[in-house]
């Protein structure tokens, strides 16, 4: 590995499929995509923007599922490879502070290992969208620590450690409707409940990631800084566009931008990401990654239907970063 990993697992057992030889992409889908389908389970319409980590011996993950009425629920599963997964059908009942267990409208979860739990942040439908904390340490009992932000707000990420002694979490502030609008922004906390020391990262830009942009999965902490795979969004004249970029953060100060891709690493271009119940999206939540070898599976919802996973390793997506980085 040219650029070493900070902090980082070891995971052997991480999915994983070698890159074709006729691949010129940083990263390479799945052979098997979509890896999870829309009806995995009984009460699905559909399963997509979903967070997995490492747990114990495999894999556990909190997903989106649009049910049959179409409303958005978080269920918890597990899986022995990270590629079959068996899911609760049954959404997950967050436990409040007072005891009581309440269902909640809420997608687009993330989850992040952090000193000892599983935090998951997610969007949180309960007084419009914002970012909603909570954290499990079994995937069976999950504890709700409440709203990070008002109103409104989406794509709550956290950061796996403190930083300058603060939890830290990257967020884009929107509002009540599809927002035609959204730069990236950094919060910082001394207990995951009071955010306050607010700086913005990135704007939009151009072409694929001209209308707004959002934290993806949790960032992953190199030599050369904080490594962030973000999603984009361009409005064309058949609609909006998703697809994914690169850059890397400053270590101490994640607000700072060292490089910032220009082109995407991945768009909607296969049948999985440009049919579906939205048309034209690829929306990265998770990434696992091997420390000993760099390896990287990237989790993303295709088309806000399925979910489906594309490889690289972190010595690519450094150097790609860099490449691609305009003067």
């Amino acid at each position: 590995m040219k650029y070493k990993i900070i902090g980082g697992v070891s995971l052997p057992n991480i999915p994983w499929e070698d890159k074709p030889e006729d691949c010129n992409e940083v990263l390479w889908r799945s052979k098997n995509n979509p890896v999870i389908p829309r009806n995995l389970i009984p009460c699905a319409n559909s399963i997509f923007n979903s967070a997995v980590v490492a747990f114990q011996d495999g894999f556990a993950g909190v997903f989106r599922i649009d049910d049959k009425r179409r409303e958005m629920r978080i269920h918890s599963g597990i899986s022995k490879d990270g590629l079959a997964w068996e899911i609760n059908n049954d959404p997950i009942e967050f436990i409040t502070a007072d005891g009581r267990k309440k269902k909640i409208f809420g997608y687009d979860p993330r989850v992040c290992f952090m000193e000892g739990k599983y935090y998951v942040s997610f969007c949180n439908c309960e007084d419009g969208p914002t970012v909603g904390l909570a954290y499990t340490t079994d995937f069976k009992d999950f504890y709700e620590i409440g709203n990070a932000f008002l109103p409104f707000n989406r794509n709550g990420v956290l950061f796996p450690r403190k930083i300058n002694k603060k939890y830290a979490m990257l967020s884009r502030p929107s509002d009540n409707g599809h927002t035609p609008f959204g730069n990236i922004f950094y919060s910082e906390s001394p207990d995951l409940e009071h955010w306050g020391h607010h700086h913005e990262v990135m704007r939009t830009t151009r072409g694929w990631q001209a209308l707004k942009i959002g934290a993806g999965p949790v960032p992953i902490e190199t030599e050369e800084g904080w490594l962030l795979i973000y999603h984009g969004v361009l409005l064309s004249c058949n609609g909006y566009v998703y697809s994914a970029g690169v850059a890397i953060l400053d270590t101490d100060k994640p607000w700072i931008v060292k490089y910032r891709a220009s082109e995407y690493i991945i768009s909607p271009q296969i049948e999985y990401e440009c049919i579906g119940d939205v048309q034209n999206v690829v929306f990265p939540c998770a990434a696992l990654c091997d420390a000993d070898t760099g390896r990287i599976a990237l989790y993303y919802g295709g088309a806000d239907t399925v979910t489906c996973i594309a490889y690289t390793t972190v010595d690519d997506l450094v150097q790609f970063t860099k490449d691609h980085t305009e003067k």
